[in-house]
């Protein structure tokens, strides 16, 4: 039942001897308990006046705080252990994300990446929690208090152990059942999450060719499957929990029938049958407690498998060869690159060369390989053949810390942190000054935006503040690329893809600027930024078919002129779109 993840957590040793040794003095003080309370019903049962039980109600109470206060004091220590231990796998899991590269979003669902990172971290937190508490309850509590019911009286001890195992067997039996049900939800909890963030996504476009009612649709059924598959698994738990209550209920009851019966034969006295017959709802408690949360375990106990399967992916191994800083003298070469997942192939062998400051163009329709070419490149993907050099240097892959500190990656949804426009705007150079701020403003056309927030640069936004376009979104990140004047490669993936033309073609003036005097990676499908590229890279099906100029390109009436009739262009004499 305890994942095996949750103990190769750091401390969690020390701090399952502290909670075993809390729960053997509970066990203890439990007793203490009992034994006081039926040493004062039996001192007034045999007509001792109420003085003379005093000292017994007095031990009573202390019995019972100290009880509580144990239960207060592993709370407390199992609240700040779980918070500390899920803050550390939220931590990790973004660093494992960052580090794998939006392929493996790509792969999971972004909605289920974020409701992993959100809500699945959570609930294992919760998990780690209730895990910890009930199983160790569970393996000490019981075995105590049974023996010392042995010891007032053992066929009492018996019947409690007899009943045992059968209660767990049937918790067994009802668990598989609520653990298929358990998984089923989460699968349909991802499906639902990936699904509502991609119509949400793409709402603009859905209703733009009246597809929106439709999606809601789907939104709607893909909701009750996940309504149903949580309905079902609350009635196995709600009927595991009911099955339990009576079982146990039912075997407290045949414990009070013999004691009563041989209470009336005279075979044992009042205070061990009393004792007995008080400690025996405790002896069940840690099982009805495990019970009762044990839905709540599973949900954990599947959010910290997903989240492990995601910390157990492969990782490309960092280069150890030192990338030097990007200049006008600076080569890349790919030379007989190939990448596949599976069976697939999505760069077939590539041969390409880049020098100096390029403005090199990635075109192609979707599933060509572009995005494919792009992590390739960002070095969040290592190829499975060929060669990759730099200024003669042959490296296995990208993944550099001295390249990607060279990188400035603009994709096609820019991130907006929840924090104010300024913070926004110098994420990346937090030293900028106010000057270099305002100019930034300028140049990506933000001055607008900044006129109509109430509070200026210090207006919050992103999420639940000030709510921002697409366009808008694209023009700070462009001012972030404007601020870092440091970083000399420029890598696009299709960043107007979501914007409407007119909006694209005014963004595209702020654009051209930014490129100048740095190495420009562009991968597009929007055929009017090919005439600004100094090369251009056609890909169809992972493969390389054309490298060129554009003009040159066209006069081939190759693949890219072909292409470009496709999708609707038209050339002028002078082979430009027009």
């Amino acid at each position: 039942m305890i994942d095996k993840a949750i103990m190769r957590l750091s401390g969690i040793h020390k701090l399952m001897g502290l909670l075993a040794g809390l729960d053997v003095s509970q066990a203890i003080f439990i007793i203490g308990q009992a034994y006081n309370l039926s040493s004062a019903i039996t001192g007034l049962w045999q007509g001792h006046g109420l003085a003379a039980q005093i000292p017994a109600i007095i031990w009573f109470i202390v019995f019972f705080l100290a009880r509580h206060l144990i239960n207060y004091l592993k709370d407390e220590m199992l609240d700040k252990f779980a918070a500390t231990k899920a803050k550390e796998l939220r931590r990790e899991l973004l660093e494992k994300l960052f580090r794998l590269g939006p392929q493996i979003v790509q792969r999971e669902g972004t909605g289920n990446v974020i409701t992993m990172t959100l809500d699945g971290v959570a609930l294992v937190e919760n998990y780690i929690h209730l895990i910890l508490n009930k199983m160790i309850n569970l393996t000490i509590i019981p075995w105590i208090i049974l023996a010392f019911v042995f010891y007032l009286d053992w066929e009492s001890g018996l019947v409690l152990l007899l009943v045992f195992p059968i209660i767990i067997i049937f918790m067994i039996i009802l668990g598989y059942s609520a653990k298929a049900k358990a998984d089923r939800q989460y699968k349909s909890y991802q499906v639902l999450s990936n699904h509502f963030l991609d119509s949400l996504r793409g709402i603009d476009t859905l209703k733009f060719f009246g597809l929106s009612k439709r999606y809601a649709h789907s939104i709607y059924s893909t909701s009750e499957r996940f309504r149903k598959a949580t309905m079902s698994t609350l009635k196995i738990a709600i009927l595991s929990t009911f099955a339990l209550d009576f079982f146990t209920t039912l075997s407290i009851a045949i414990v009070a029938v013999f004691l009563g019966l041989r209470l009336i034969d005279a075979k044992i006295l009042l205070f061990p049958a009393l004792t007995a017959l008080i400690l025996a709802p405790e002896y069940f408690l840690p099982v009805r407690d495990f019970a009762g949360d044990y839905h709540a375990t599973l949900d954990g106990k599947n959010a910290m498998t997903a989240i492990q399967k995601i910390l157990a992916e492969p990782e490309i191994k960092a280069n150890p060869v030192v990338i030097s800083t990007w200049s006008e003298e600076s080569s890349l070469v790919l030379q007989d690159v190939k990448f596949s997942y599976g069976k697939n192939e999505f760069l077939q062998p590539v041969n390409l060369t880049i020098n100096g400051y390029q403005k090199v163009g990635i075109i192609g329709m979707s599933g060509s390989g572009k995005s494919t070419l792009v992590n390739l490149l960002s070095g969040f993907l290592q190829p499975q053949q060929g060669r990759i050099s730099i200024d003669g240097n042959e490296l296995k892959n990208l993944n550099q810390d001295s390249w990607r500190k060279q990188l400035l990656y603009i994709p096609q949804n820019p991130y907006v942190f929840e924090a104010t426009l300024r913070d926004n705007l110098t994420f990346y150079t937090p030293d900028a000054t106010n000057e270099q701020v305002r100019a930034a403003i300028k140049v990506v056309g933000l001055e607008e935006l900044v006129s109509e927030l109430p509070e200026g640069l210090d207006t919050q936004i992103g999420n639940g503040a000030r709510a921002l376009s697409g366009g808008q979104a694209q023009r700070i990140a462009l001012a972030r690329a404007f601020l870092d004047q440091e970083r000399k490669i420029m890598l696009f993936d299709e960043p107007t893809a979501h914007l409407d033309i007119e909006t694209e073609l005014e963004l595209k003036e702020k654009m051209l600027p930014l490129m100048q005097n740095r190495l420009v990676l562009f991968a597009t499908h929007r055929l009017h930024w090919l005439q600004q590229m100094d090369i251009i890279v056609v890909l169809d099906e992972g493969k390389v078919v054309e490298i060129g100029k554009y003009q040159k390109l066209l006069a081939q009436k190759g693949y890219l002129y072909r292409l470009k009739n496709r999708m609707g262009g038209k050339l002028n004499e002078q082979n430009t779109l027009v």
